[in-house]
């Protein structure tokens, strides 16, 4: 059952409210001083809503002790929601008080379905905001757990969705089973590679890296086997040690490994299987112990239906499969990775420049975003980022498609929560008008 505190000095008042809510299942516990009401909060911290007058001394009605009371009850709990009682010489002072965090104000005499609508309505968001604080302390309790267990390499993130696949990957670093990371270009697969091999059984071992992207067809295999002394031209007369010999008893990154010719592919394969191979050149068969972690942002089962990668390569490699989701669908991490990118140049972001991060697309994720930051900083002559120096641009391309970022009830309700219900600050925080954030609100059901 719900508890409703009321704090009113007219005992007529106390009953009636107390009749009111009775008939809604709703518990009412009272009390006729600010002084008595606060300790009645103290000693029940499962109160959800205050109903609160704005004067207790009489021939009083300036509304300055009911002004007292309601910081008084913000101090002692910051997010309860607080009702006014106010007859109309307080109005102004019950307007300033809504405006400094108050849930509303009810005019004396007050309509009692209005009245028990707000209440109901209020009961709602509150119980929703302690199931999403609870989770939210739980999500970071999570974090920090992971944090003290395992080496993250400074990742900054506050998504589930990375979580997860930190858990994930933090789980696996100790196999020596391949791990295939997919994602778009910029989001951070480079980064989860550097975590799973920080907290592997060869993290003492070499750490090699790869970007097969960026490697001459011709030089590939090369690059990756070694090659004898004029094996290719442009060889020369030097033996070339491929990457897989530099990273043995360590670990080896293979980047876009989508890239990798087909020649290069029949040679991975063997190294996965055997863990031999022969450099360019060579007839002699060498045997390494690398653990192998690879990265693309391809569709590695459409080039198999076409014919440029190897589906028994793909099994192999894809033993673990870690799929990191691009910036855009994880909105959640924008704005922490953002004033993490800005830490050491004592910047800070405007509420108009935050807006902009979170309405942008960010085609090129995390990259993109750092770049973003590391620009504004420079062209920021004060502490303040404004929103024009963001340049972002403001073509089609660059807008967030309405069907991908429109706000899921979660984030909606998140949002919500963490504004303590003030529309206001929820609707700048998502990017949104008030009115836009209205019907979303209506459309998943969720009190306001």
């Amino acid at each position: 059952m719900d508890r409703v505190l009321v704090i009113d000095d007219n005992s007529s008042i106390i009953s009636a409210l107390s009749l009111l809510l009775s008939l809604y299942d709703i518990e009412t516990l009272s009390a006729i001083t600010p002084q008595a009401g606060l300790q009645l909060l103290r000693e029940n911290p499962d109160i959800s809503l205050v109903i609160q007058d704005m004067n207790f001394t009489a021939d009083t009605t300036s509304g300055e002790e009911g002004r007292a009371l309601f910081f008084a009850l913000r101090e002692l709990q910051p997010d309860i929601p607080v009702i006014l009682l106010t007859a109309w010489t307080q109005l102004e002072m019950a307007v300033e008080l809504v405006k400094a965090g108050a849930a509303d104000y009810v005019g004396k005499p007050w309509d009692d379905n209005k009245l028990v609508a707000t209440i109901k309505n209020l009961l709602e968001l509150h119980e929703l905001q302690q199931q999403q604080r609870q989770s939210q302390r739980r999500a970071q309790q999570a974090r920090e757990q992971l944090q003290q267990q395992f080496d993250l390499q400074g990742i900054v993130y506050r998504s589930q969705q990375v979580q997860s696949l930190l858990e994930m990957a933090t789980q696996v670093a100790h196999s020596d089973v391949p791990v295939l990371i997919t994602g778009p270009n910029g989001a951070g697969k480079e980064k989860i590679a550097d975590i799973i091999q920080a907290n592997s059984s060869v993290k003492a071992g070499p750490y090699i890296k790869v970007n097969v992207g960026a490697l001459p067809e011709e030089l590939m295999e090369a690059e990756l086997f070694g090659a004898e002394a004029g094996a290719y031209t442009g060889a020369g007369n030097k033996m070339r040690q491929g990457r897989f010999e530099a990273a043995d008893g360590g670990t080896l990154f293979l980047d876009e490994i989508g890239e990798l010719s087909a020649g290069g592919q029949v040679k991975l394969l063997r190294v996965l299987q055997t863990g031999e191979f022969q450099r360019l050149g060579s007839s002699q068969t060498r045997k390494v112990r690398v653990r192998v972690i690879s990265a693309t942002n391809s569709d590695l089962p459409q080039m198999i239906s076409d014919g440029s990668f190897r589906q028994d390569l793909f099994y192999r490699l894809n033993v673990i499969e870690l799929k990191l989701p691009p910036l855009w669908e994880r909105p959640e991490d924008i704005l922490p990775l953002a004033r993490a990118f800005l830490a050491n140049s004592g910047k800070q972001l405007s509420p108009s420049a935050q807006q902009r991060l979170m309405r942008y697309s960010w085609p090129g994720n995390v990259r993109e975003l750092q770049n973003v930051m590391q620009r504004a900083a420079v062209l920021t002559r004060g502490d303040t980022i404004e929103e024009a120096t963001l340049a972002l641009p403001e073509g089609a391309q660059a807008k967030i498609p309405e069907h991908s970022f429109e706000p899921s009830r979660e984030l909606l309700e998140q949002t919500l929560a963490n504004c303590n219900g003030i529309i206001a600050q929820a609707a700048r925080e998502l990017g949104l008008s008030r009115q836009a954030l209205y019907r979303r609100l209506d459309k998943y059901g969720i009190p306001y």
